[in-house]
């Protein structure tokens, strides 16, 4: 009884330290679009713990992290009723941040340790894409271009920013991942 609640709480330490780091990290942008959306390595970290930690823990801190940024970074949107608003807070926060932290569920099926973070990565990072081309098409669509249709915009302003924060994330993920298992002695290749 005692171990599990001495190992609760160090994975409890873990995760607030994780939340901490992916907090911090945001500050650091290395591209931002005019509108919102920001390159910055700040899923790394929610990732990291989704891996090391299983997908309780990753989703419960991603979470935490999603009310982190809707009150540090929240742009009143053009909503126009408390639907539109609600659309807001869930899809461009709450859904989009959270999914993060399950990156190690989509992972799950790959054998390959590399593969398996990179993909699940991928799939959460698809996932905050296809949360923020939603929004768009919803509530943000009175900043669409002349000539241009509203969907077509949304996955264009969503896809330049997200493209390169799922490429620097999956990067980061499977390199320091792959130094996390061989710092706590796991075979790389293998989950």
């Amino acid at each position: 009884m005692f171990m599990k609640k001495n190992n609760t709480t160090v994975i409890l330490v873990e995760s607030a330290l994780m939340i901490a780091l992916s907090v911090v990290l945001d500050f650091f942008k290395l591209w931002q679009m005019p509108f919102g959306g920001t390159v910055t390595c700040g899923m790394v970290p929610l990732v990291l713990l989704s891996f090391h930690q299983g997908p309780k823990w990753g989703i419960g801190a991603a979470f935490t992290h999603s009310l982190l940024q809707m009150l540090m970074r929240f742009d009143a949107p053009p909503a126009k009723t408390f639907g539109a608003f609600a659309v807001v807070i869930l899809l461009d926060y709450v859904i989009a941040f959270t999914v993060v932290g399950a990156a190690s569920v989509f992972g799950k099926p790959f054998r390959n340790r590399s593969v398996s973070v990179a993909v699940g990565t991928c799939a959460v990072c698809l996932i905050r894409l296809l949360c923020s081309f939603l929004s768009g098409v919803t509530v943000w669509t009175e900043y669409t271009p002349e000539g241009w249709a509203v969907w077509q915009y949304s996955l264009t302003y969503n896809a330049l920013y997200m493209i390169p924060q799922t490429i620097l994330t999956v990067v980061l993920a499977v390199v320091l991942m792959a130094v996390i298992d061989r710092y706590e002695g796991r075979k790389a290749k293998t989950i």
